[in-house]
């Protein structure tokens, strides 16, 4: 729940400080860039994929007592994105992030290793970005994305066993960060981003069109 309010802050900050950006500053030279900053803009449809790391589902994992975890074993999560660039400084759209971490469980007394815990997950999340800058080849950017996991746990023994119930439901997802787009050319190039939420660093290509 704490979390869910923060990040509540975090969208009404976004859009407050989006707005602030245009109607803030009354200087004379100011609005004339900001005029033709908005005369040259085109609206653009922008898709970007990329693989982020680490998979920070691994914190999913359930802890059990009288048992220690083993080392964690991931795939991805791989992030895919559509948003729509409406502003120069301001888009929207959703994205979707993919990925899988398991570790083994080792018995506290015997040291031997009795099942293996792993999550599949889907994550659904409306994204905000922001940049920060005007250049059309090197792009600050902020992100703040919220939206819900989807994915499956499951505790198996060596056997195949079912070593413990699990809780299938939905649970909260976000992803907040900042990064850098390179554009290559006009209709795209590739990203580098730090943050937190589903991963810790990510990059990849975008596109736009």
């Amino acid at each position: 729940m704490k979390k869910g309010i923060l990040l509540g802050l975090i969208l009404v900050a976004c859009f407050y400080e989006s707005n602030a950006q245009y109607g803030g500053r009354y200087g004379r030279g100011y609005r004339r860039e900001r005029f033709q900053e908005i005369q040259n803009f085109k609206p653009s449809l922008d898709v970007s994929i990329g693989y982020g790391f680490p998979n920070l589902d691994k914190y999913l994992l359930t802890d059990f007592y009288n048992y220690y975890q083993g080392s964690t074993t991931q795939t991805g999560p791989v992030i895919a994105s559509v948003d729509y660039h409406f502003t120069p400084r301001m888009a929207i759209g959703v994205m979707v992030n993919y990925g899988k971490v398991s570790r083994p469980y080792y018995n506290a007394y015997t040291g031997e290793q009795d099942f293996t815990g792993s999550i599949t997950n889907t994550a659904l999340l409306l994204n905000f970005t922001r940049y920060l800058g005007s250049s059309q080849k090197i792009l600050p950017y902020t992100r703040t994305a919220i939206g819900i996991n989807t994915g499956t746990s499951k505790y198996v023994t060596s056997d195949g066993g079912k070593a413990a119930d699990t809780d299938e439901g939905t649970s909260l997802a976000y992803q907040v960060g900042m990064g850098v787009q390179f554009n290559a050319t006009k209709n795209g190039g590739f990203f580098v981003e730090a943050g937190y939420g589903k991963y810790i660093l990510s990059g990849g290509l975008k596109l736009r069109f």
